[in-house]
């Protein structure tokens, strides 16, 4: 059955949370720089004006990364391969998105701001 599948399991559930955390950042970004939450990276808090750029922007990329989850899970639907290697598929797969997430951000701040100093 598809619900046993990490295949499945994985990218649906962390897809969700992606999704769930994506738009609340978006409806209500951090206001000021902080270290508890919301994008933190030495390019996002170098300035209050990268920090409100870098909020909106990861918060949109986090809503895409999510869907793009969700898309993904939908092989969890027809291919059922061992636990072990739909675990390690699933957490691949969702440790890639967070990647490409991340660098896309990261690209994003760079072209607006230029290097951090």
């Amino acid at each position: 059955m598809f619900m046993d599948n990490p295949l499945f399991l994985i990218p649906l559930l962390v897809g969700g949370v992606f999704l769930f955390i994506g738009f609340l950042f978006y409806q209500f970004p951090p206001k000021k720089i902080n270290g508890l939450y919301g994008y933190r990276t030495p390019a996002s808090m170098e300035s209050q004006e990268r920090w409100d750029f870098a909020q909106k922007y990861s918060s949109v990329e986090m809503m895409k990364s999510g869907l793009l989850l969700l898309l993904l899970c939908l092989p969890g639907l027809i291919f059922f391969p061992p636990r072990e290697a739909a675990v390690f598929i699933g957490l691949g797969l969702m440790l890639l998105v967070v990647i490409i997430m991340i660098v896309r951000v990261e690209r994003a701040i760079k072209r607006k701001f230029g290097a951090v100093k």
